[in-house]
């Protein structure tokens, strides 16, 4: 009897052992999980930011471009009124022939001008927008990421816990048969007659 005991005892002591450790693992999983989506969020929210911030630089390349673009076109009339008034002053009719077709051309070539730098401008700004949509993406995915890691660490101590029964009941319905028999075959002993016929 004192061997089933001790036995008994050290089964008992070893499930509750194993039950304490499964229910920490679980726990210890469903921290982690709760630690990687809060770190995920951070990283989403970094991304946020640079998004924001790539949006602000996209409208200042468009500001400038477009400033660049207006002071260039000053410069072009500039230089477009310095030819008329350097045709003036050799008595050239600035309105007909070759000044007109000089003055054409300069204006042309810095309208084309103009249309580059608000090409550019809008280029850069075109990049920017790309890396903004590219941030808000990869901020959407870090949040995704840190919600499915979290309910990975609950699923973990969900199942950590239910092991952890699973192991209570086992030993529980082990301890029984030991003890009851239960599920054990007995051969039960019919009596036999023995008569004189």
């Amino acid at each position: 009897m004192a061997v089933g005991t001790a036995m008994l005892v050290m089964a008992i002591a070893s499930t509750a052992v194993s039950t304490y450790g499964a229910i920490k693992q679980g726990n210890a999983a469903k921290k982690a999980g709760e630690k990687q989506q809060e770190a995920a969020e951070s990283m989403a929210d970094l991304s946020d930011f640079n998004a924001a911030v790539a949006d602000v630089q996209a409208q200042d390349a468009l500001d400038r471009g477009a400033e660049d673009e207006s002071r260039f076109r000053m410069q072009v009339r500039g230089a477009v009124g310095a030819q008329r008034a350097g045709f003036a002053a050799m008595n050239v009719d600035v309105g007909y022939g070759s000044a007109l077709d000089v003055q054409q051309d300069a204006a042309t070539l810095g309208e084309l001008d103009a249309l580059t730098i608000r090409s550019n401008a809008q280029r850069e700004a075109w990049g920017y927008k790309v890396a903004a949509y590219d941030y808000r993406k990869r901020g959407e995915v870090q949040r995704e990421e840190g919600v499915m890691l979290a309910e990975s660490g609950r699923a973990g101590q969900t199942a950590a816990r239910i092991g952890a029964v699973s192991n209570v009941i086992g030993v529980t319905g082990s301890l029984m048969q030991q003890r009851y028999g239960f599920g054990s075959s007995r051969t039960t002993n019919t009596p036999t007659t023995t008569g004189n016929p």
